[in-house]
């Protein structure tokens, strides 16, 4: 069953999970993702019900479980699951089958990748988030994937620019080619910050700042991640109307998506999954 949350993002129902895909996003049927939801998970209390993250003091076998039910319902192998060790910077990593189960099935290598890249089959990327942006970059071109978790501290560091110039290098990437979707995160109106973090958005988006910064009261600031992040993927090259933004709001839903601001950090964590089948 698939559910219309608004013009740029469906619910896809199953059985065991729910997940966010983007109708916008102009990606062939072999190209599986999603965005997890909280709901069918076996998790319980703060956890509840299908977090995926596994630092964050919920019962391991739960979240194994989790992981089963999301990857039936998208279609993923999941003992060929990639994961890494996010430390919100700009660090991209490529990834190969030798590396499939990183992070889930095997030790996790990968100490310090926000973004995770590959042209490779059968490899499913995993990011999660809670709040931070989650970018979906597809290359139809050389039939290469990108999967990019942006902080606030990876936004004003380029990281999806970082990315698209990686996928370049590796794989010859034409940027104007690349297909973007900008999946569930805090908007605009909920990301209030203080003033140290509004001068680095200054910094960053000199040329653009009342496109990303909106003052509001006292010394504080609301910073537009998604539309921060938009501008890093057009000034790498990528053509605006290949850029389809979910426009849900993790804070504002919190009976679809667990977000940190919104619970003081008591949370579970979402996930984005995306391979080429």
């Amino acid at each position: 069953m698939d559910i219309s949350l608004n013009e740029k993002a469906q619910l896809k129902i199953s059985p065991e999970a729910a997940y966010v895909t983007f109708p916008g996003w102009n990606v062939p049927e072999d190209v599986r993702y999603g965005y997890s939801t909280r709901l069918f998970g076996v998790s319980e209390g703060i956890y509840a019900s299908m977090n995926l993250g596994q630092n964050r003091g919920d019962e391991p076998d739960r979240v194994r479980e989790n992981y089963r039910r999301m990857c039936d319902a998208i279609g993923l192998p999941t003992k060929r699951l990639v994961l890494s060790k996010q430390v919100h910077l700009c660090h991209v990593q490529k990834v190969t089958a030798a590396d499939a189960g990183n992070g889930f099935f095997s030790e996790n290598r990968f100490e310090d990748a926000d973004a995770l890249m590959t042209d490779e089959r059968n490899v499913p990327l995993v990011i999660f988030t809670s709040d931070c942006v989650p970018v979906f970059l597809y290359d139809p071109e050389h039939k290469a994937i990108a999967l990019v978790h942006a902080g606030w501290r990876g936004t004003v560091g380029g990281i999806c620019r970082n990315t698209v110039e990686a996928m370049n290098r590796e794989y010859g990437t034409d940027p104007g080619k690349v297909l973007a979707a900008i999946g569930p995160s805090i908007c605009r109106k909920c990301f209030e910050i203080g003033p140290e973090v509004a001068e680095q958005f200054d910094v960053a988006f000199a040329g653009a700042r009342d496109e990303v910064l909106r003052k509001g009261g006292g010394d504080r600031f609301y910073a537009d991640l998604w539309r921060a992040n938009e501008i890093m993927l057009l000034s790498a090259g990528v053509r605006k109307e290949s850029i389809t933004v979910s426009g849900l709001c993790t804070m504002c839903r919190p009976e679809l998506f667990f977000s940190h601001r919104a619970t003081n950090g008591l949370r579970g964590s979402n996930a984005g999954f995306l391979m080429l089948g």
